[in-house]
C-alpha cells in the first residue's frame, strides 16, 4: 500500500472537522503508518435509534470514507447495544431505552444505507453486542470503578441536568464507559464523533491507557442545524433530510434551509470545494436563490447523480416558481371517508408524523385542496373524488372515494 504523504493526510483529515485532538498525536500516527506500511483503524460507532440515515449522521461517515480513500481501515460499529442503553449525549431528559427489536430492525436499514458512503474493500462491521452482551455483573463493576461521579459530572448535560434537579439515571453513567469500552476491543487507532460526542471519545483514550494500549485520536466533526434552522439535525426533531429521500425530496428540503446555513450545508453536505463554497456564500458574487439551488442540487448529485439532480432542480421550479401541479400524481383511495377533521385524516393516512405536525402544517397555510387553503385544523375533510390535496411543500396527492 502506498499512502499519500503526511502534509497530504493531515490535510485532508483536518479540513471540514470542528477539532483534531491531539493533532501533534494524529500527525505522529499518520507518519508511523507510512513508516510501517499498516493502515490505521478508524472507529464510528452509531446507535440505530431510528430507520434513517440523515445528511447529519453522514458527515462523520465521509469522514471515515476519506480515511479509507488515504488508505486506512474503517471499523463501523453498530451499536445495538449501547443503542438499548440510549445516549444521553446533548439531552436534558432521561432517552428512553429501546427494546432489542426495534434496535435490530433500525441497524439493518443502517447496514443498508452505509453503502452509499463507504468503501466495502476496507470496511470492518462490528456489533458491540459482541462484547457488551457476555459481560457478567462483575465485569460491569470493574468497569464502573474505572470513571467518578465527578468526572461524569463534568460533563455539560450532565452537570445542566444535575444543577436543574432534573433526574439522571445510573444507566446513563453507563452509556460513555460503554462507548469506550469499544475502542479497546477494537484497538481504535482514531475515533470519529460530532462536538455532543467529545466527553464519550476521551474515555475511550482514559480506558485504552487503562489497558496499556495506545490512546485513540478524536476527529471531531461538528453539528449542523436542521432544516429549521434552529437544532441540531436529528430524526427526532423532524428537522432532517434523509440520505435515501427522493431527489426531489432531498431538493425542496434543501431549498428550504435558511440564507444563514447555506455555508454550512454546503461546506459539510456536498463535494463542493472550499472556494467554490466562498463565492456560492457571497452574495455580491452569486444571487442567494442560485447559491441555494447549486448547494441543493450538489446534496442530491451526491446521492444520487448529475440527471436526477437537474430534474429535481427542474421539478422544483415548475412547482414552486411556476406555481404548477406535477402531471403524474400518486393516488390516495380513500374510499367512503367518515366524518373526520384535516388534522384526523393527515394522521390515519400517515401523510404526517403526528396531529401536532398536522395542526402546525395547517397554521401556516402549508395544507391545500384544489389550490384552497385549508385553515381550520377541525375542518370536515370531504374531498370530491379526484379532488388534489397538497400538503407541506413536497407532498401532492389525488383523492379518490371510490
Amino acid at each position: 500500500m502506498t499512502f499519500p504523504s503526511a502534509d497530504e493526510q493531515m490535510r485532508r483529515i483536518t479540513e471540514k472537522t470542528a477539532e483534531v485532538f491531539p493533532v501533534d498525536e494524529m500527525r505522529k500516527k499518520v507518519e508511523k503508518s507510512i513508516a510501517k506500511n499498516r493502515p490505521l483503524r478508524v472507529k464510528l460507532g452509531v446507535d440505530p435509534t431510528a430507520p434513517d440515515i440523515t445528511l447529519g449522521n453522514a458527515v462523520p461517515l465521509w469522514k471515515l470514507r476519506t480515511f479509507q480513500e488515504l488508505g486506512h481501515f474503517a471499523v463501523l460499529i453498530i451499536g445495538d447495544y449501547t443503542a438499548q442503553v440510549g445516549d444521553p449525549s446533548g439531552r436534558n431528559s432521561l432517552r428512553p431505552m429501546l427494546t432489542k427489536e426495534q434496535v435490530d430492525a433500525y441497524a439493518q436499514t443502517y447496514l443498508d444505507q452505509v453503502g452509499k458512503i463507504l468503501l466495502p474493500e476496507r470496511l470492518e462491521i462490528r456489533r458491540n453486542s459482541e462484547w457488551l452482551a457476555p459481560m457478567n455483573f462483575m465485569d460491569v463493576l470493574k468497569l464502573l470503578g474505572r470513571m467518578t461521579v465527578s468526572q461524569m459530572l463534568e460533563r455539560d448535560d450532565f452537570h445542566r441536568r444535575f444543577d436543574a434537579e432534573t433526574p439522571i439515571s445510573l444507566h446513563e453513567f453507563l452509556y460513555p464507559l460503554m462507548q469506550g469500552w469499544d475502542s479497546v476491543v477494537v484497538r481504535s487507532d482514531v475515533e470519529l464523533g460530532g462536538t455532543d460526542q467529545r466527553f464519550n471519545l476521551l474515555v475511550g483514550r482514559d480506558l485504552q491507557r487503562a489497558e496499556d494500549q495506545e490512546a485513540q485520536v478524536l476527529v471531531i466533526n461538528p453539528l449542523v442545524s436542521g432544516t429549521d434552522g434552529a437544532k441540531k439535525m436529528s430524526k427526532s426533531a423532524g428537522n432532517y433530510v434523509g440520505i435515501t429521500e427522493s431527489p426531489e425530496q432531498m431538493f425542496g428540503k434543501s431549498m428550504s434551509v435558511p440564507d444563514d446555513l447555506m455555508r454550512d450545508w454546503a461546506t459539510f453536505f456536498t463535494d463542493l470545494d472550499a472556494a467554490r463554497v466562498t463565492a456560492l456564500c457571497d452574495s455580491a458574487v452569486t444571487h442567494p436563490r442560485l447559491a441555494k439551488e447549486e448547494i441543493a442540487k450538489a446534496i442530491v448529485r451526491r446521492y444520487h447523480d448529475d440527471s436526477a439532480a437537474d430534474a429535481a432542480a427542474e421539478s422544483f421550479r415548475r412547482l414552486f416558481s411556476q406555481k404548477q401541479v406535477p402531471d403524474a400524481l400518486p393516488e390516495l383511495l380513500a374510499g367512503p371517508i367518515a366524518v373526520l377533521n384535516t388534522v384526523q385524516f393527515l394522521s390515519d393516512h400517515k401523510l404526517v408524523k403526528s396531529k401536532s405536525e398536522g395542526r402546525r402544517l395547517i397554521e401556516q397555510g402549508a395544507v391545500t385542496l384544489d389550490g384552497e387553503k385549508i385553515s381550520d385544523p377541525n375542518q370536515i375533510f370531504d374531498p370530491k373524488d379526484g379532488a388534489v390535496l397538497k400538503v407541506g411543500k413536497l407532498t401532492f396527492l389525488r383523492i379518490r372515494r371510490s
